[in-house]
């Protein structure tokens, strides 16, 4: 037997899915392990002809409460968390006559099955379990001693690993993985249902057959601790989406900054002197895809905001800033048409660091990573080509990377003094994004700057910037054609920034 196995001497069975639970208890007592048990379980191992010791029999204290309590006690946790090699504990075992137990198999109360199947608030509480999850977590804790078991899928590896002398360090490690995960999936699944009870669901999700939800973080912070001003429509899933894609954005860029949002991508943002400035010029960039967008104002969003959203032409979804005069909401609620569905959600974390975890499920599992939060505003530029930068152009150039950043990928973005005047996204190839964003700029290309998520791979999107009239490329360089597409750049007198980052945004 290798040095990291540890035999099971005694063991607690207690599970709601009874599947392989006789054959794994006839592997343990073949191995001489004790076997503990509660209910139904216990019921289903003797009538297999086995010998189990009732947990009540064995903690001295009865089950109580309609089973709410029957394996909450010292004897039972003690035995799962002890340190076999701490004298302190061992002490403490044996002056409160607590023996080790070496094996836990629990699987838990079907909490979502009984949601999924429409039960009731009453039937759903009780489906909540407590002493399962506390013995998973226990035994996963003190994985280099015990074995803990929450998946019937692995039984038969375990009985294998008896047969041989006792539990893997190797298994023992993989098992506390996995109940790990299934616990905080658990723990996930009734806090997104208490939240759902709390007015977390939405009407439905990005289309009505779909069901969906919005559930803050515990720690709120973000859109989690957003407040939704009184008055104007429930906001939808699409909505959620837009406004974290306009508050993002918005995000890094400086105070006095507005952002326009239409399916999750900038189709207007500008800097200004003041935030009424900045909002009608982020208008300006694209007033068709604009109406009826999210718009996100970095700082408070006052009565002269308010006089240019309720003027002529305008309409707004979901509104967004760090805070809200008096004076602007009234005038929004009473003033356009529209202004009685209007969504007004204050975020007063808008401009602080937006780090946190990101995660996005597929088909059986979740991917994660970091936020990403370089941007433009402090990005090196670097200038690779023959064509000097005008100084007066670096901040069109931080504008310019920091928007590209939140456009969909492929993205291209065209800035001029300080306002987005066309963008090109989610296009499978570059080329079509830079033509869309020419198209969009019009004759406000020439002059402009234009940012890039990522590296040309041929000269041709430069080459049609180019010709479009453009002054500056910023991107972030890497690709094995560099040199020919800022050749090219040199050629036609356009500027080649190069900023070493990558924006991807899939």
């Amino acid at each position: 037997m290798s040095s990291d196995r540890i035999p099971v001497r005694r063991a607690l069975l207690s599970v709601f899915y009874k599947d392989g639970i006789v054959e794994l208890g006839q592997a343990l007592a073949a191995h001489g392990a004790e076997l503990l048990s509660t209910g139904g379980t216990r019921k289903a191992l003797m009538e297999a002809g086995l010998d189990v010791i009732e947990v009540a029999d064995y903690t001295g204290f009865p089950e109580m409460m309609d089973g709410r309590v029957k394996t909450l006690h010292p004897k039972i946790h003690g035995g799962l968390l002890a340190r076999r090699s701490d004298k302190g504990h061992l002490a403490s075992m044996a002056e409160y006559d607590i023996g080790p137990i070496d094996m836990v198999v629990v699987n838990l109360y079907p909490f979502e099955e009984t949601v999924a199947g429409g039960g009731t608030v009453e039937e759903i509480i009780e489906k909540i379990d407590i002493g399962g999850p506390s013995m998973l977590r226990s035994a996963a804790k003190n994985h280099e001693s015990v074995a803990v078991l929450c998946d019937t899928a692995d039984y038969q590896a375990v009985a294998a690993e008896l047969a041989e002398g006792g539990t893997s360090l190797i298994m023992r490690r993989k098992l506390a993985t996995k109940v790990f995960a299934r616990t905080g999936e658990y723990d996930t699944a009734i806090g997104h249902w208490f939240a759902g009870q709390a007015g977390g669901e939405l009407r439905y999700g990005e289309n009505p057959h779909q069901k969906a939800g919005f559930f803050a973080d515990a720690s709120s912070f973000g859109l989690g601790a957003a407040e939704v001003l009184p008055g104007g429509k429930e906001l939808s899933y699409n909505n959620w989406l837009d406004l974290d894609a306009a508050v993002a954005a918005v995000n890094d860029l400086p105070r006095h900054s507005a952002v326009v949002v239409k399916h999750t991508n900038p189709c207007g943002a500008a800097l200004g002197n003041n935030n009424a400035e900045a909002l009608e010029r982020a208008w300006e960039g694209d007033p068709l895809s604009a109406f009826g967008s999210v718009v996100a104002v970095h700082g408070t969003f006052d009565e002269a905001c308010a006089e240019f959203l309720a003027g002529p032409g305008h309409f707004v979804e979901v509104l967004a800033a760090n805070d809200f005069t008096k004076e602007a909401i009234n005038l929004l609620r009473t003033g356009p048409k529209w202004g009685k569905n209007l969504r007004i959600v204050k975020v007063a974390d808008i401009g602080k660091p937006r780090e946190q975890k990101e995660a996005r499920r597929v088909w059986g599992g979740t991917l994660v990573q970091d936020s990403d939060t370089l941007n433009g505003f402090n990005a090196e530029l670097k200038v690779v080509g023959a064509v000097a930068l005008d100084a007066k152009m670096e901040d069109d150039c931080r504008l310019a990377q920091t928007l590209a950043k939140h456009l969909k990928s492929n993205s291209i973005c065209l800035v001029k003094d300080g306002m987005l005047v066309g963008a090109g996204a989610g296009q499978m190839s570059r080329v079509d994004s830079a033509e869309i964003a020419v198209k969009k700029a019009g004759d406000r290309a020439r002059g402009a700057v234009v940012g890039s998520d990522a590296f040309f791979p041929f000269p041709d999107g430069p080459e049609a910037l180019a010709d479009a009239g453009v002054s500056v490329i910023v991107q972030p360089g890497g690709s094995m054609r560099d040199p020919e597409v800022t050749a090219a750049c040199d050629a036609k007198g356009v500027c080649m920034v190069h900023t070493g980052t990558r924006h991807f945004r899939h």
